[in-house]
């Protein structure tokens, strides 16, 4: 999960960068299935696995929810700053608690309870929204940061559904059918935006599409050794990546809110992680 926290804020800065040059979301997600597409196709070879798995309905639906959470988290990274969108992104770990319990039956902690309640709190007081905030003079764009919402709740569907997965699936598997689901949504829908890339963009594009696939392939498995809710909290470390990449690249130095904020949803994450006892009945 650390590995995959890594990966994913390397992919986080590379997006902002091709939001510079202004390549379209759907062309970045294309380029970026590609490079998944051609990795998972050697890997699963070399393995001797078949392509295609054993519960391709599912497998299907856990592609479609992971385009669908790129795209609105492309959206966030390109409209927000890298660490307001890495806040945002990382929300998914709450959403992960409440759907496993209903879809996987995981049994709650008091610590996810904590966690669920700390993270509503903390993006409150960095967002700040204005139907809450009457005062408030946000300076986040508020499509974006309902976006960046909507990408960690996609991203929770797809980790419900990978852990349902890896009881029968390889890794590579499950990786392969997001680039096998998002490389022709994306060009359909693309059309004729294309934006021909030129000299290092061709290497920022391929790089998104190589430490995706890394941080794909890590949370996929760290997900087969530990329960969906647990194991997705450790990814709050992009949080910490993504400040630290924002104010290197961009000078841009969070606010106190911001702070606040990711402070609350960090301990959040932390008291989830370590709370492991005092579980909560289902019934």
């Amino acid at each position: 999960m650390v590995l995959s926290a890594l990966a994913f804020s390397i992919m986080s800065l590379l997006v902002k960068l091709m939001g510079d040059y202004g390549i379209p979301i759907l062309q970045i997600v294309a380029v970026r299935s590609v490079v998944s597409l051609v990795i998972s196709g050697v890997v699963l070879k070399r393995k001797r696995i078949p392509y295609l798995g054993n519960r391709k309905g599912l497998l299907l639906a856990r592609g479609l929810a992971g385009f669908i959470a790129l795209n609105c988290v492309f959206y966030a990274l390109i409209h927000l700053p890298l660490a307001e969108a890495a806040v945002l992104q990382y929300l998914h770990p709450v959403f992960t608690a409440v759907l496993a319990i209903f879809f996987l039956k995981e049994r709650s902690t008091h610590g996810s309870l904590i966690c669920i309640t700390m993270s509503f709190v903390g993006l409150l007081v960095m967002v700040q929204p204005n139907f809450i905030f009457s005062a408030s003079n946000s300076k986040f764009d508020d499509f974006a940061v309902l976006l960046g919402i909507a990408g960690a709740f996609g991203s929770a569907i797809a980790y419900i559904l990978v852990r349902k997965l890896n009881k029968t699936e390889d890794a590579s598997v499950i990786v392969l059918y997001f680039p096998l689901v998002s490389l022709p949504l994306s060009i359909l829908l693309l059309g004729d935006g294309f934006v021909s890339p030129t000299g290092i963009v061709w290497v920022y594009l391929i790089a998104i599409g190589f430490v995706t696939h890394v941080g794909q392939i890590a949370i996929t498995k760290a997900m087969q050794t530990e329960t969906a809710s647990r194991a997705t909290s450790f990814g709050y470390l992009q949080v910490v990546f993504a400040m630290i990449l924002g104010v290197i690249f961009y000078q841009a130095v969070p606010s106190v809110e911001t702070f606040i904020g990711a402070g609350l949803i960090i301990m959040g994450a932390y008291l989830n992680i370590r709370w492991k006892s005092k579980v909560i009945p289902l019934d």
